[in-house]
């Protein structure tokens, strides 16, 4: 196994005691390091969203959304070892070009062996963060019960309601209970930036700007006085 650095893991498993497994077995093996350990898809998407991840041991049967639906919806550069206690679901995690897919109880030869393949795979593809890792040109929101994939170049703008915020796409809006601190710690700072405590806006839709408000969609957005400083200097370099 390489020694120059370790792969970060993220454990999702909505059962506490097959999470503890995982994580004790890893704590034997080199090169390996928990990032985080999580209960269900929703708070994995989260994690994911905001820390580079190498490598997930994914529990195919959870609530809400399962480890297929989870695992079609991540960043293909994030490998996924499958851990589960049903043979059915092989077929179709392989499909998805897993690393592995472990049957629980699991044993520590068996996860050794998985991760020693995903070595092999990081080997051969170099899709490993220790040699590059591929920024993610997309984030999940949640949204009417379930997450929602919301691509970068899709954003026109996003707008603060108190609790919760309206994401203004090309062709609709989504609406999400979420923090817009939360949401800018998400966004590629290339594309997008804040100008209000209640708005943040992609460079790309800027029709026209004054020092008062940026216009999008025919629509003028304020610039408040807290921001103006920082967003009039962002905006003359264009």
């Amino acid at each position: 196994m390489p020694s120059t650095d370790s792969i970060s893991c993220l454990i999702v498993d909505d059962e506490a005691i097959a999470r503890e497994i995982i994580e004790t077995h890893l704590s034997h093996i080199k090169n390996v390091t928990i990032v985080a350990s999580c209960s269900n898809a929703i708070e994995a998407f989260s994690y994911i969203n905001k820390h580079a991840i190498d490598l997930v041991f994914l529990d195919i049967n959870m609530p809400e959304i399962s480890g297929i639906s989870f695992a079609k919806s991540i960043n293909s550069a994030i490998k996924v070892i499958f851990t589960t206690a049903y043979r059915d679901y092989a077929v179709e995690g392989f499909e998805l070009k897993a690393v592995d897919y472990l049957l629980k109880p699991i044993s520590f030869e068996s996860l050794q062996k998985s991760v020693q393949n995903y070595f092999e795979i990081y080997r051969n593809t170099q899709h490993s963060k220790l040699l590059t890792y591929e920024t993610s040109d997309f984030m999940f929101v949640r949204s009417e019960r379930k997450m929602i994939k919301i691509d970068y170049d899709a954003i026109i703008y996003i707008e603060s309601y108190s609790d919760y915020l309206k994401i203004h796409l090309e062709n609709h809006t989504i609406v999400t209970r979420e923090t817009i601190s939360a949401i800018e710690a998400k966004l590629p700072n290339q594309q997008f930036f804040r100008i209000h405590r209640s708005y943040i806006i992609a460079i790309k839709s800027i029709q026209s700007f004054t020092n008062e408000h940026v216009t999008i969609q025919n629509k003028a957005l304020p610039i408040s006085r807290s921001y103006k400083k920082a967003v009039l200097k962002h905006l003359e370099k264009f």
